[in-house]
């Protein structure tokens, strides 16, 4: 059965007042919706675990939703974050092995690779919000010293980190 935008915001209404019923054939149908998502995105071996994680977050976000909007757009988001998420975490992993020089010469090609898709996506952004992904995302920084170093007020910079999320996940959905 294929998931459908009515019949999931009825299930997640019923979930949240309590139907326990509803929740567990709502978590299926999500992860189903989820695995075809994601088979466009990423390898087939870490689907699973990025599938988990976002019901994961469906869960502690379940509360936020307003039955009154559309369901799979709301999921459509989580998987979204969580998938970025992901990016981010190889990235910085990968980044970790070309730092140490123990990679293997063919794991250093593909983290050269990511790292020149990575500069490459970013060069597309306007320099305000590159600047906040790379020192917050990527380099790992706090909000503060985003600030610090680009010369951004606090607000500024949490809103060129979302735009600029926002609109690299467009690109990359699109590409």
């Amino acid at each position: 059965m294929i998931a459908n935008e009515e019949g999931l915001r009825r299930l997640m209404q019923m979930s949240q007042t309590g139907d326990k019923q509803a929740y567990a054939v709502l978590l299926e149908q999500c992860s189903a919706w989820l695995v075809r998502y994601y088979r466009q995105k990423i390898a087939a071996d870490a689907i699973d675990d990025l599938v988990q994680e976002t019901l994961i977050s469906l869960h502690r976000k379940r509360a936020s939703y307003d039955p009154a909007r559309p369901f799979l757009p709301w999921l459509a988001a989580i998987a979204r974050y969580r998938w970025v998420d992901r990016l981010r975490q190889s990235y910085r992993q990968q980044a970790e092995a070309l730092d140490q020089h123990d990679a293997a010469e063919e794991s250093h090609e593909e983290v050269v690779g990511a790292r020149i898709s990575i500069d490459r996506l970013l060069g597309l952004l306007p320099a305000p919000q590159s600047d906040v992904i790379r020192i917050v995302k990527i380099d790992g920084h706090s909000i503060a010293d985003a600030c610090q170093q680009t010369g951004q007020s606090e607000a500024l910079v949490k809103v060129n980190i979302h735009r600029g999320l926002k609109k690299l996940a467009a690109l990359i959905e699109n590409d």
